[in-house]
């Protein structure tokens, strides 16, 4: 039988929990701050397209995170999964995690760093505003897959 390892459920807890709150930052406050510098900046002038290189990179960076978290709840979920534990609920949060995860890092991110290297004209466009806009949905379907992971685990571990 399985005996749980408390640190290693521990450390999956707090990687959801942080991980929620780095986007519910990037999303709420930072993107907002950054895009809205104007009213912030006295004297200086922050247009919309260097902002939105600004927030690239921030999400650039942020992407590595992403993919260890991506990686974290396979590992974790199918170590639990054959051990066997094994609930719809945690499945298909963990399967929309992973999914937004890397729909988030590994298309819209570099398709947007990738439009906006051509220059301003190509932010311009509709295709660029499409691609950000689904990004946006991505990243908060993604925020809601991580609470809903965070409370099942939780609930099931406090079962346990």
């Amino acid at each position: 039988m399985y005996k749980r390892n408390i640190y290693l459920d521990f450390s999956y807890l707090i990687v959801l929990a942080a991980s929620f709150g780095a986007v519910l930052i990037l999303g709420a406050f930072v993107a907002p701050v950054v895009f809205h510098s104007d009213t912030i900046l006295k004297g200086m002038l922050l247009n919309h397209y260097n902002a939105g290189i600004i927030m690239g990179e921030i999400f650039h960076r942020f992407s590595y995170w992403i993919y260890f978290v991506a990686f974290y709840v396979v590992v974790y979920e199918a170590m639990i999964y054959k051990m066997g534990q094994r609930d719809t609920i945690l499945l298909i949060s963990a399967f929309v995690v992973v999914a937004t995860s890397l729909l988030f890092c590994g298309v819209y991110s570099p398709k947007i760093l990738s439009m906006q290297a051509l220059g301003v004209e190509a932010t311009q466009s509709d295709t660029f505003a499409n691609i950000h806009i689904a990004s946006e949905i991505d990243f908060k379907i993604l925020a809601v897959a991580l609470v809903v992971l965070f409370v099942r685990r939780l609930m099931l571990l406090r079962i346990a």
